[in-house]
């Protein structure tokens, strides 16, 4: 496999290991506003890469359909928030702030649970870029090389507050750095192992492009809406998540654009 294709993997997971890493060097827990930003800016980002990396390309790949060139991407997306829908009914997990854990019950502890809702949100995220990696290496023009690196880029830059936010909270709430820190890289393990597999079973994606392209946009665009939006506006009203939620937008649409 070419070595561009690990480092589009591996970047991703990078960008979680390394927020992950911050229980080491910074004390207490995150502030709310903090993790409002954070929250805010990792769902502009997602929203972006949705669109510019995977619907439009999606739409492209599908151009002889014609004036029903939507057709494909409507019925990937729609097959995508299905998915994620059925996962996050059937896989136990617990979101930051909620007391009540979703999913099938569960005699799983709190931390597990904790890393599992975000395993849950990154897998769509590798999926995506497994998917793209998968266009590039079939040789669609649709899918450039530099435009698969940008979405890998986007990803591994929303993925670093993300670390931070599953690590600080455990390790505020008693847990020991080493051991936030492991979870924290956990959860992010997923995404390169859902790019790879994804990239294994490239046989069965690339005559499908266009509808796993919006598969993955659904599944992103079903956290967004269900998590990251929620996370991002609880409590006393605040205008800073829909700020960096502007700001992680701008940022991976220009990444997509410039290097696409």
């Amino acid at each position: 496999m070419p070595v561009e294709i690990w480092k589009g993997l591996l970047l991703p997971f990078a960008g979680t290991s390394l927020g992950s890493a911050c229980v080491f060097f910074m004390r207490g827990s995150l502030s709310e506003r903090v993790q409002r930003a954070l929250t805010g800016f990792a769902a502009g980002v997602m929203v972006a890469a949705s669109i510019w990396s995977l619907l439009i390309p999606a739409m492209e790949e599908a151009a002889d359909w014609g004036n029903l060139a939507f057709l494909p991407a409507a019925i990937g997306f729609w097959i995508g928030v299905l998915f994620l829908l059925a996962l996050d009914r059937l896989v136990p997990h617990l979101h930051q702030h909620s007391a009540e854990p979703e999913g099938v019950k569960s005699s799983l502890d709190r931390s597990t649970m904790l890393t599992l809702a975000v395993a849950l949100h990154n897998l769509p995220e590798g999926m995506a870029v497994g998917v793209v990696y998968a266009g590039w290496l079939a040789g669609k023009t649709e899918i450039s090389l530099a435009g698969a690196l940008a979405l890998s880029l986007g990803i591994a830059v929303q993925n670093f507050p993300e670390g931070a936010i599953i690590s600080m909270p455990l390790r505020s709430q008693g847990m020991s750095r080493g051991k936030a820190f492991g979870f924290g890289v956990l959860s992010g393990a997923v995404e390169p192992l859902g790019a790879l597999l994804t990239i294994l079973l490239a046989s069965v994606f690339v005559p499908l492009l266009p509808y796993a392209l919006s598969f993955a946009a659904g599944a992103m665009l079903y956290v967004v809406v269900e998590e990251l939006i929620p996370e991002m506006s609880e409590g006393r009203h605040s205008n800073i998540g829909t700020i960096f939620f502007a700001v992680g937008f701008s940022v991976m649409m220009a990444l997509d654009v410039a290097l696409g």
